[in-house]
C-alpha cells in the first residue's frame, strides 16, 4: 500500500532533502502495509529503496504468519491446538520469543504472562464479538493462565493443560521492530522511522543531525496535541493505553489491558504507560507489565535493572556471551533461559538475574500518565522530556 493512502499525524520533524537526481532516483516513498492486524509504516528516507522495503516487510509478514492467533496455519495456533496433548516443533523465532516471554513473566511476577490467551479470547476485544464474559467463564479460564505450565524442550513448545493458549500480542511487535533494526544496520541505513501500529522506533538521527521528536498521545484526546514530547535517537517508544483498543457495554468502557490474575481490564487510575529503550522487545513486554504493576512497583522494577547492570559491570566476572557492550555505554543482556522449564537465575535478593532476560538494557525508562492528567517519568528522561499539552501539570520525575 502507498504511504499516501494513510493520512496519519506523526510527531517527527524529519524532512527528506534530495541533493541531486543521482542520489534520489532510486529512493521510493515510505512503505505502509497492514500487518499484525494494524497499519505498519517504515520510512528509510534517502536509503529507502524497493529492495530494502521488500526485505523489511517480508520479515514482518513472515513473523505475522508464525505468531498469529487468528490464522489456523500459524505456529502459535498449532501449539494452542495441541495443548495438553503433544509438543510442537517450532521455528527459531517462536522458540526464542517463548523463552523470552517466560523470562519476562518471572521478572514481572506474572504481570506479563504469554498464556493469557484463554482470557483474551473470552473478551474478544478488537474483534466483532467483544463482550463482557460471565464470572463463571472467567473462573474456568483463569486456571489455564499460568506461564509455569509452558515447557520448552529442544526446539519444541508444549502447553501442559488442554485449553491453554499462547498469545504473544504483548511482545511480538516489539520483537519485529528489533528484527527490522537489525536489517537496517546490515544495510548501513543512516536513518529511519519504524511505526508498527504505534510501536515507534527512531533509528539514527535526523538529516540535520538532531534527535527525533516523538510524541506520547494525550489519552483523553489521542488525535490532538500530545501530552509529552521526547527527543530521542536509536530508541523505541512503546505505549500501552486504555484508549488504544476498547469497547463500551452498558455505559462502561472495557479496555484491552487485562490483569492475568483477575481476568479483568486493569482499573488503577492509569491511562497510559510508555517505555523508552533501545530494545523494542523489552519495551513492548514492559509497557503492559508496568501498566498492571502501577508506578511504585514499576519504577522499582526499572531501578532494579540499572542496579543489576552496575553490579554486573563492576563484578569483573562478566561472560562475553551474556553481556555485550553496544559501544554507547549501555550493557545489553542477551542470555536466554534454559531450554528446560526453569525460571531465570536469581540474584542474592531473590529477583531474576538480568543476564537471563533477553532484551533488558540498563537504560529502560518509563512515562506514566494518570486519569488525573498527571505525568510521572523516570529521572533520566528529564533532559529530553517536554510537557507539550497545557492540560498537564509539570512532570514528576522518579
Amino acid at each position: 500500500m502507498k504511504h499516501s493512502q494513510y493520512k496519519r499525524k506523526l510527531y517527527f520533524t524529519a524532512v527528506i532533502v534530495c541533493l541531486g537526481f543521482t542520489a534520489c532516483r532510486k529512493t521510493v516513498d515510505p512503505r505502509t502495509e497492514l500487518v499484525f492486524g494494524t497499519v505498519c509504516t517504515v520510512n528509510a528516507y534517502e536509503d529507502g529503496t524497493e529492495k530494502l522495503y521488500g526485505e523489511l516487510f517480508s520479515c514482518l509478514n513472515r513473523l505475522d504468519g508464525e505468531f498469529s492467533t487468528t490464522r489456523a496455519d500459524s505456529e502459535v495456533s498449532k501449539i494452542n491446538d495441541a495443548a495438553g496433548s503433544n509438543a510442537i516443533q517450532v521455528s527459531q523465532d517462536v522458540l526464542y520469543i517463548t523463552g523470552v516471554s517466560l523470562a519476562y513473566a518471572s521478572l514481572t511476577g506474572g504481570a506479563f504472562d504469554p498464556t493469557i490467551g484463554p482470557v483474551v479470547k473470552l473478551w474478544g476485544i478488537n474483534t466483532d464479538h467483544a463482550r463482557v464474559p460471565s464470572q463463571k467463564e472467567l473462573d474456568d479460564a483463569l486456571p489455564l493462565v499460568n506461564w509455569h505450565n509452558v515447557t520448552l524442550t529442544g526446539t519444541s513448545v508444549f502447553l501442559q493443560k488442554k485449553g491453554m493458549r499462547l498469545d504473544f500480542g504483548g511482545i511480538v511487535k516489539g520483537f519485529a521492530a528489533d528484527k527490522l533494526v537489525d536489517i537496517l544496520r546490515t544495510h548501513k541505513v543512516k536513518r529511519a522511522v519504524i511505526d508498527l501500529g504505534g510501536n515507534i522506533y527512531v533509528y539514527g538521527k535526523k538529516k540535520d543531525n538532531t534527535k527525533w521528536r516523538v510524541g506520547i498521545k494525550n489519552p483523553d484526546d489521542p488525535s490532538g496535541l500530545p501530552a509529552v514530547v521526547l527527543a530521542l535517537q536509536n530508541s523505541t517508544v512503546v505505549t500501552s493505553g486504555v484508549y488504544e483498543r476498547f469497547f463500551i457495554q452498558d455505559g462502561i468502557r472495557y479496555h484491552h489491558i487485562i490483569n492475568p490474575k483477575t481476568g479483568y481490564p486493569v482499573d488503577n487510575g492509569l491511562t497510559s504507560v510508555s517505555i523508552i529503550s533501545e530494545s523494542s522487545t523489552a519495551a513492548d513486554a514492559l509497557s503492559t507489565s508496568l501498566f498492571i504493576l502501577g508506578p511504585d512497583k514499576g519504577f522499582a522494577l526499572l531501578k532494579s535493572f540499572a542496579a543489576q547492570a552496575v553490579e554486573a559491570g563492576n563484578s569483573g566476572k562478566k561472560k562475553q556471551d551474556e553481556i555485550i557492550n553496544d559501544g554507547m555505554g549501555t550493557w545489553l543482556f542477551t542470555g536466554i533461559p534454559s531450554p528446560q522449564n526453569e525460571e531465570p537465575a536469581l540474584t542474592p535478593a531473590g529477583t531474576p538475574s538480568l543476564s537471563s532476560v533477553p532484551g533488558i538494557p540498563a537504560a529502560v525508562s518509563a512515562v506514566f500518565i494518570s486519569d488525573k492528567e498527571k505525568v510521572l517519568a523516570s529521572e533520566e528522561l528529564k533532559p529530553v522530556l517536554e510537557i507539550k499539552n497545557s492540560r498537564f501539570a509539570p512532570a514528576e520525575f522518579r
